[in-house]
């Protein structure tokens, strides 16, 4: 297997990584992150986070461009059950899938990390199955998600904000990959996409209790092959999430919602610094 070769194997891993990101989080978002399924849901995400870090890593050393497009996941969303039912077999089909990848693998380093995979995937199909037990037969027969309250065209900024977000943070993530050689930027950039994801969960949460499924649907990328290229372009997004956040703050259905008002105080605290420090690393690296 040549190097190209196996960056198309390990990008084809990530998709698969990110399908299960996206699924379990969307699904821990509709039960309530404060729910015993959301906090759950929302644990088995963040690991999946780390399986698709672990594979980015070895896609940027390699000198590879990671393929932010998710792939499909496949599940049952006819009830609870089913929908359990469907992560057990993802979970269970993974395992043999990179215990193969990896018996066939001769760097001793990217063998290890497929075998990782493989046996934090069983884990995750043990912990599905332990939930299918504990789940009685009203909660196993319903779906999740609750009647939407929201108003239409107020849901409808809010999805647009979300899904500004997701490729955001996508492109702080790629950008993490691509530029980790890049003495400790690539680091701050996974740092700026950390606080990304949180900011995502705070705006995905009003819309999935409401029933609605929050739009994280991948949009055409600006992939830098600069440091510099990719902190500007950063800027220049932060900047206008930053007029987004204040739009959003003064719309009269936000003043509705205390909780909100706070976190999108949050966010724009936060954009602000990383606006701040993106223009002092400009300045470090002569751009």
């Amino acid at each position: 297997m040549n190097t190209q070769e196996l960056i198309s194997m390990l990008n084809k891993d990530l998709a698969e990584e990110h399908a299960a990101i996206i699924r379990y989080l969307v699904h821990s978002y509709l039960e309530g992150e404060d729910t015993p399924l959301g906090v759950n849901l929302l644990s088995r995400c963040r690991e999946e986070m780390w399986h698709m870090h672990w594979l980015g890593m070895i896609i940027g050393k390699l000198g590879g461009e990671p393929d932010l497009k998710p792939a499909p996941y496949p599940y049952d969303p006819t009830n609870r059950n089913s929908i359990f039912e469907s992560y057990v077999t993802y979970e269970k089909n993974l395992i043999t899938h990179y215990n193969a990848e990896a018996e066939n693998m001769p760097d001793p380093h990217i063998k290890r990390v497929l075998h990782r995979e493989a046996w934090e995937s069983a884990m995750h199909a043990r912990k599905f199955e332990r939930v299918l037990l504990k789940l009685s037969k009203k909660e196993g027969s319903e779906v999740p998600g609750e009647t939407n309250e929201l108003p239409e065209d107020y849901a409808e900024k809010i999805q647009s904000l979300v899904e500004y977000k997701y490729n955001l943070m996508l492109r702080h993530v790629r950008d993490s990959w691509v530029f980790q050689k890049e003495d400790i930027f690539g680091w701050k950039l996974m740092d700026f996409a950390m606080t990304q994801m949180k900011q995502l969960a705070h705006l995905s949460e009003p819309v999935a209790e409401n029933g609605i499924t929050p739009r994280f649907e991948l949009k055409p990328q600006n992939l830098s092959s600069t440091l510099g290229a990719a902190l500007a372009k950063t800027l220049e997004d932060v900047e206008s999430s930053i007029k987004r956040h204040k739009a959003l703050r003064e719309e009269e259905e936000t003043q509705k919602h205390s909780g909100e008002i706070i976190n999108l105080e949050l966010s724009l605290d936060q954009e602000n610094y990383e606006g701040a420090e993106i223009k002092d690393w400009l300045k470090q690296i002569g751009s």
